[in-house]
C-alpha cells in the first residue's frame, strides 16, 4: 500500500493563496455597490445597470472556458497573469467614462472585467482543487467563501473610497491595479501537484459515490441527463441570489431601512454568502451530494418565501432574515457546482467541465435582469419574487431526479 506523500502540507498554503486570489476576483459581485456612482453621475437606469451585471456574468462564464484552454496549452501561470491584465484594463477603462455611454460600460466592465475574472476563477479553482481530491467539498467551500466575501471586504472599502476625496474614478483604478498584482502573484506562486503525489484515501459513500472515480470528457458529460438536470437546478437556485444581489440595497430601502443599514445589508448578504459556501462544502463531504443539494434547494425556497413576505407586509426584520437566507443559499450554488462536477465527472477533465457548469451563473444573471424588468413594470418586488419562487419549485423537481452517471 502506497504511503501518503510527505509534502502535502504545502497544499494548505496554496489554499490560503487561492482564497486571497478569489477574494480579489470576487469584487465583480460587489456590483450593487460599485454601480452607485455610475447611476448618480450618468443617470443609468436600473435595467441598464442590471444588463451590465448580466453581461459581466456572461463573459465571466466565457472566461472560464477560455481559462481552461489557456491553462491547458500555456499553463496556469500565463492564464492568471492574463486574467489580471484583462481585469485591470476593465476597471481602469471604466474609470475613464466621460460621455455616459452605457455601451462603453458594457465593454469595459461587462466584457473585459468579466472575462478576466472568469479566467481567474476557473484557473484558481482547478489548480487548488487538484491538491484536495480527498476534501472536494471543503476545498470548494473555502475558495468560494473568499470569492463571496469580496462584496463585504472590497465592496465596503470601495464605498468608503467613493465617499472620500478619492472619488469613484481613482477607486476603480485602485481595484483594477490590485487585481492585476494579486492574480499575477498567485500565478507565480501556485503549482499543480506532481503526477506521483499520493493523497489520503477518499471515504466513499455506499449510497452514491462508489462510481464517482470515473472521468468523463465534456462531450460525455453533456450527453448525460444528470448534467442537464443539475445545470438547470443550480441555475434556478442561483437566480434567486443573483436577483437579490442586483437590487439588495434598493430592496432594503423599500421596507424603510435607513441608508446606512441598506448599505450594510449588502455586506451582510456577502457574509452569509461566504458562510453558505464553506458550510455547504463541509456538509457535502459529510452527507453527500444528494442530501446537500436538497438542503440547498429547500433553503432557497425558504429565502424567496420569507423575502416575498417581507415586501408584502413591509417588514424590515423579515427582509433582513430573507437577505441572510438568500446569501447562504446563493453561497451553496458555486460550492455545489464545483463539488458536484468533480464528484460526478472526475478530475481529469475538471477545468473544462467546471467551466461549462459555471454557465449556471449566466442563466441566473439573465433571470436577475428579468426580475429587474418585472420590478420596473410592476413598481414593486412581489411579482419578481413570485417568479423566483416558482423557479425554485421547478429546481426541487429536477433535484429529485438527478442520478449519478
Amino acid at each position: 500500500m502506497k504511503e501518503v506523500s510527505k509534502n502535502l502540507s504545502v497544499r494548505w498554503a496554496y489554499m490560503i493563496i487561492g482564497v486571497i486570489a478569489m477574494l480579489f476576483a470576487g469584487v465583480l459581485y460587489a456590483w450593487s455597490i460599485l454601480k452607485s456612482p455610475l447611476a448618480f453621475e450618468f443617470g443609468f437606469g436600473a435595467s441598464e445597470l442590471a444588463l451590465n451585471f448580466t453581461l459581466a456574468m456572461t463573459f465571466f462564464c466565457i472566461g472560464g472556458l477560455l481559462g481552461a484552454q489557456i491553462s491547458k496549452r500555456l499553463g496556469h501561470r500565463i492564464a492568471l497573469i492574463s486574467a489580471g491584465i484583462l481585469s485591470a484594463w476593465g476597471f481602469v477603462l471604466t474609470s475613464l467614462l466621460r460621455d455616459g455611454s452605457v455601451i462603453i460600460l458594457y465593454i469595459t466592465y461587462g466584457v473585459l472585467a468579466g472575462l478576466g475574472i472568469g479566467i481567474a476563477y476557473n484557473v484558481v479553482i482547478a489548480t487548488v482543487s487538484a491538491w484536495f481530491p480527498d476534501k472536494k467539498g471543503l476545498c470548494s467551500g473555502c475558495l468560494m467563501m473568499g470569492f463571496g466575501a469580496s462584496a463585504l471586504v472590497l465592496g465596503n472599502a470601495a464605498d468608503a473610497m467613493f465617499k472620500s476625496s478619492m472619488g469613484w474614478r481613482k477607486t476603480y483604478i485602485i481595484i483594477g491595479v490590485s487585481l492585476m498584482i494579486v492574480l499575477a502573484l498567485a500565478g507565480l506562486i501556485l503549482k499543480k501537484p506532481c503526477a506521483d503525489t499520493i493523497f489520503p484515501s477518499v471515504r466513499m459513500k455506499k449510497s452514491e459515490d462508489k462510481n464517482n472515480a470515473r472521468d468523463l470528457t465534456s462531450k460525455q458529460m453533456l450527453c448525460r441527463p444528470s448534467f442537464w438536470m443539475a445545470f438547470l437546478c443550480i441555475s434556478f437556485l442561483a437566480a434567486v441570489g443573483s436577483s437579490v444581489i442586483s437590487f439588495a440595497k434598493d430592496l432594503a430601502l423599500s421596507v424603510d431601512a435607513p441608508e446606512s443599514l441598506a448599505v450594510s445589508l449588502v455586506g451582510v448578504l456577502s457574509v452569509c454568502n461566504g458562510i453558505g459556501r464553506i458550510l455547504t462544502g463541509a456538509v457535502f463531504d459529510i452527507i453527500g451530494r444528494r442530501k446537500t443539494m436538497l438542503c440547498a434547494n429547500i433553503l432557497t425556497i425558504g429565502a424567496a418565501a420569507v423575502t416575498l413576505m417581507a415586501v408584502n407586509v413591509n417588514s424590515l426584520v423579515l427582509c433582513i432574515v430573507g437577505v441572510c437566507l438568500t446569501g447562504m443559499s446563493y453561497g451553496a450554488c458555486p460550492t455545489i457546482t464545483a463539488a458536484f462536477t468533480s464528484s460526478f465527472y472526475g478530475m481529469k477533465h475538471f477545468p473544462n467541465n467546471m467551466a461549462i457548469m459555471t454557465f449556471t451563473v449566466m442563466i441566473g444573471s439573465f433571470v436577475a435582469t428579468a426580475s429587474n424588468k418585472v420590478l420596473e413594470a410592476t413598481g414593486g418586488y412581489t411579482g419578481a419574487f413570485i417568479m423566483l419562487l416558482a423557479l425554485t419549485a421547478v429546481a426541487l423537481l429536477l433535484n429529485l431526479f438527478i442520478r449519478k452517471p
